[in-house]
C-alpha cells in the first residue's frame, strides 16, 4: 500500500510537471505558400525564437516533399516517372516507392475512386465559368482511357515504378499535402514539440493540446454559406480533412456537377457538396474526403464505417448531414 501511494505521489508530480511545462509556453503561427498551397503552421513554444527554428524545420521538410513528389518540377522523380511512361521502368527513392505502393492500397480500398493515375485525365470539363455545354459521352469516355492504377507496375526488390502506358501520368494533388503534413508533423514531434497544428489549406493535422490543457477544436465550415461555421469539433493528435464542391462547379440540365472527377468514368461527382473525414494520418483523410465524393454517400459511409480510426461527416446537395457513428458534433 505504501509503495502504492508512492507510485501515486509520483505521477501526481510528473502530470503537473508536464501542465506546468505547458503553461510556460504559447503557440506561434507562421502563414506561407508551400506547394502552391496556403500553409498555416502553428507551433507550442516558450519564445519566437525557439518557434521560428521549428517552423523552419517544417516549411524546409514540406519544400523537400514538394521536390520529391511534384509532378511540375521537371527534376523530380515522380516527372522522370511521368517521361518514362511505355518506355521503361525508373528507379525512385524507397520514401517515393512507399507514397506510391500505400496510394495503390488506397485505389483498392475505394475500387479505384481514388487514383494517382487521374494526372492521365484529359482536361475537357472547365470549371471556371467558360463551359456552355457538357462535353459529348464519347470525349468523357477517351479524357480517362489512359487513366488505372492497375496500370502501375511496382518492383519492390529494384525499386521502381512503371507506368504501362505511353502518356499515362501520376500526380498526388489528392494526396500530397496530407503526405507533408505528416512528415513535418512527425519531425517536429521528434525534435521535442509538444504541441501544434499543421494547417495545410483546409487539411489539418495536430497533436498535443493547447497551452492552457483544452483540446484543439475544428472548425468545420458550412457549405451553404462559407462564412459560417456549422460544427466544433475537438481533435487533439490526428487530422481532418474537408473537400468541397461549394465553389467550383457547373450546372447542366438541373445536375450540378462538382470539380471532383471519377477517375474511372471522366464524370464529375453528383449529390454530395462537402466531405469531412477525420483519421490517424492526413494523407489517408486526404484521399478518402476525394473518394467518398466520388463513391457517393451510402458507399462513401460504408466504407468508412469499415476503416479504424476513422470517421466523416457528409452533407449532401440538399444540406442533409450525415455522420458516421462514432462522431459527436458540437454547435458553435
Amino acid at each position: 500500500m505504501h509503495s502504492q501511494n508512492k507510485l501515486k505521489k509520483a505521477f501526481t508530480i510528473l502530470a503537473f510537471l508536464a501542465v506546468g511545462f505547458l503553461f510556460g509556453q504559447q503557440p506561434y503561427k507562421r502563414t506561407l505558400k508551400l506547394m502552391g498551397s496556403r500553409f498555416d503552421i502553428t507551433v507550442v513554444a516558450k519564445d519566437s525564437l525557439e518557434a521560428n527554428g521549428y517552423i523552419d524545420l517544417a516549411v524546409n521538410e514540406i519544400s523537400r516533399i514538394e521536390r520529391l513528389i511534384s509532378s511540375w518540377d521537371e527534376n523530380s522523380q515522380t516527372s522522370e516517372i511521368n517521361r518514362n511512361a511505355g518506355i521503361e521502368p525508373v528507379k525512385v527513392d524507397a520514401e517515393l516507392y512507399n507514397l506510391i505502393q500505400r496510394a495503390i492500397g488506397i485505389s483498392n480500398l475505394t475500387d479505384g475512386a481514388f487514383d494517382i493515375s487521374y494526372a492521365s485525365m484529359d482536361k475537357i470539363w472547365k470549371f471556371d465559368g467558360s463551359m456552355k455545354e457538357m462535353p459529348s459521352k464519347e470525349s468523357i469516355q477517351n479524357s480517362v482511357s489512359k487513366v488505372g492504377f492497375h496500370n502501375i507496375v511496382l518492383d519492390k526488390e529494384n525499386s521502381t515504378v512503371f507506368l504501362k502506358l505511353d502518356g499515362m501520368k501520376i500526380g498526388f494533388g489528392a494526396i500530397g499535402k496530407g503526405y507533408a503534413a505528416d512528415r513535418a508533423k512527425d519531425l517536429l514531434i521528434s525534435k521535442g514539440v509538444v504541441s501544434g497544428i499543421i494547417n495545410a489549406s483546409g487539411d489539418m493535422n495536430t497533436w498535443g493540446r493547447q497551452p492552457d490543457g483544452k483540446e484543439w477544436k475544428v472548425a468545420i465550415t458550412n457549405p451553404m454559406d462559407k462564412n459560417k461555421v456549422f460544427a466544433l469539433l475537438p481533435i487533439t493528435d490526428g487530422a481532418v480533412v474537408t473537400s468541397g464542391n461549394y465553389e467550383k462547379y457547373v450546372n447542366f440540365n438541373n445536375v450540378r456537377y462538382t470539380h471532383i472527377i471519377d477517375p474511372r468514368t471522366g464524370y464529375p461527382a453528383t449529390g454530395i457538396i462537402s466531405v469531412t473525414v477525420f483519421a490517424p494520418k492526413a494523407e489517408l483523410a486526404d484521399a478518402l474526403a476525394t473518394s467518398v465524393f466520388v463513391m457517393g454517400k451510402e458507399v462513401g459511409l460504408n466504407r468508412i464505417e469499415q476503416l479504424p480510426k476513422v470517421e466523416c461527416i457528409i452533407i449532401d446537395d440538399k444540406g442533409n448531414i450525415t455522420k458516421s457513428k462514432n462522431i459527436q458534433i458540437e454547435r458553435p
